[in-house]
């Protein structure tokens, strides 16, 4: 390779600096974006919450007992963490939906850098805006609980994290194949709300019929929430070892998909 062809080139950690640089200032100018990504969840968890505690007083201490010895805010809690990173990682693909139709798509699959590195910056990025979403979240919830241990804060947005990494990768999965915004919200819907449901987020598992329980277990949601339950609570349905192998896994291999089909990716 010659001189000016090297210059020409830039190395993949530039590519890569330069996706995530420029998915965090276009969150950073998205003030919309960043309430809604706030007030959504947040409603869940009021109205959500604070209804269902009340239906579930009059069984006194037995409502613990359901709820493996939580109070139902501090078992929703956790769930509605993971669910804040889970559902602002899905805008990973919007937004480049978005690129797509816009052109900016198009001159990044010709530019002269590593797909690979592009790819990876971009979900670099993207998940590490949705963790903003998440740590004010989280601080919110903890403010509301009275939940004061740090150790339990920091690893539940680690969790969040690797959620946020996961739902990103599924994000750009469906907007490869999807070629409006209006294919991409139904696959979206169509895919979401399930997954939140079978994911333990809202209801313990053990309780749930044999045949709901398979599909939680094939969910990589469902191993965010576990993990996110255990290290704020120490409560758990799955053992926590398998819950980070489900969630690294799963995450592996989303990602795997997005870069290989974004290596492959073809715009005419």
């Amino acid at each position: 390779m010659s001189v000016m062809e090297r210059a020409a080139k830039p190395s993949p950690l530039k590519a890569f600096y330069a996706m995530t640089y420029r998915q965090i200032m276009r969150f950073l100018v998205a003030k919309s974006r960043i309430i809604n990504s706030i007030v959504f969840p947040l409603m869940w968890f009021v109205f959500f919450g604070v209804g269902w505690s009340s239906a579930f007083k009059p069984l006194g201490p037995m409502a613990k007992m359901i709820f493996e010895g939580l109070n139902y805010m501090e078992f929703l809690a956790p769930g509605i963490i993971v669910m804040t990173t889970f559902t602002g990682g899905f805008t990973s693909g919007l937004s480049m939906l978005w690129d797509r139709e816009f052109g900016y798509l198009k001159e990044i699959l010709v530019a002269p850098a590593s797909r690979t590195a592009v790819i990876l910056g971009r979900i670099f990025g993207d998940s590490l805006t949705v963790l903003i979403q998440g740590a004010i979240m989280t601080l919110l919830l903890a403010a509301l609980l009275g939940y004061m241990n740090p150790a339990g804060i920091l690893l539940v947005l680690l969790v969040a994290w690797a959620s946020a990494v996961e739902s990103a990768c599924l994000g750009i999965a469906i907007t490869l194949s999807m070629r409006s915004p209006e294919g991409f919200h139904m696959v979206v819907n169509l895919l979401m709300l399930p997954m939140l449901f079978l994911s333990g987020a809202f209801f313990p598992l053990k309780p749930l019929p044999d045949w709901m329980k398979a599909l939680a277990y094939i969910n990589p949601l469902t191993y965010s929430v576990e993990l996110a339950r255990t290290v704020m609570y120490n409560v758990y349905s799955i053992p926590p070892a398998y819950s980070v192998v489900g969630l690294l896994v799963s995450t592996a291999v989303l990602l795997g998909v997005v870069v290989s089909r974004y290596s492959r990716t073809y715009i005419a």
